[in-house]
């Protein structure tokens, strides 16, 4: 299986390209400051999935889905900060939070299967 077979990578990547567009047309200090943050950390949500998935071993590929998990929570207080400075609308929080939350139940889940299948066999290029 390839990584972008994942619905949770696939999903995160586009979140991730969603935060880039809303940051590019923020202020510079804004855009140089917490958007680098934001930016970065939706980044690494579905670089750590790609990662560990990468891995072909399931304690690594899931330390990386904690990983991933953890860049996800920190897009959360960044879009927080983003929004209390009001560099976002109640609307767009609310809809990216949304999101947030759905690929979190996506990725916890994902997490749960890793290394469910059966341990004595290869994983597969297929």
């Amino acid at each position: 299986m390839d990584v972008n077979d994942l619905d949770v990578y696939r999903r995160s990547m586009r979140l991730a390209e969603e935060i880039w567009a809303d940051v590019e047309d923020w202020p510079s200090f804004a855009k140089y400051s917490i958007g680098t943050q934001i930016t970065q950390a939706a980044d690494s949500i579905a670089a750590n999935i790609s990662e560990g998935h990468g891995r072909y071993h399931f304690g690594e590929n899931r330390q990386f889905c904690y990983y991933a998990r953890g860049s996800l929570q920190e897009t959360r207080t960044w879009l927080q900060k983003a929004r209390s400075r009001r560099l976002i609308s109640k609307d767009r929080f609310d809809q990216l939070s949304t999101e947030l939350v759905e690929i979190r139940k996506m990725l916890n889940g994902y997490i749960n299967s890793i290394g469910r299948q059966d341990t004595n066999s290869e994983p597969s290029d297929a």
